[in-house]
């Protein structure tokens, strides 16, 4: 990867959580860089995107990224409940 860029919506995220999340968030971030295909292919409108799941504490969280020309692009991450809306507000 050369260069990673994050949306607004993620950095947010990762600033509001607690600093054991925030080193879970990074954790996953460098699972994503190491293998770039670890992530779900979503279908239809979202099908460029790829969603990393991953549990902290009993709660699951969703990561959405995508890949081009040697970027990493992190959309958003946030629980299940509504996040595939989210994420179509946001990209659309």
């Amino acid at each position: 990867m050369k260069d990673i860029i994050a949306s607004n919506h993620f950095l947010k995220f990762k600033k509001k959580s607690p600093k054991k999340l925030q080193l879970e968030i990074d954790n996953e971030v460098k699972n994503i860089i190491n293998n770039p295909e670890i992530g779900e292919l979503k279908k239809g409108d979202l099908k460029t995107i790829r969603a990393r799941k991953f549990t902290f504490k009993t709660q699951l969280y969703l990561l959405s990224y995508e890949v081009k020309e040697n970027m990493l692009f992190l959309y958003l991450i946030d629980t299940h409940e509504n996040y595939y809306k989210q994420l179509k507000r946001y990209l659309f």
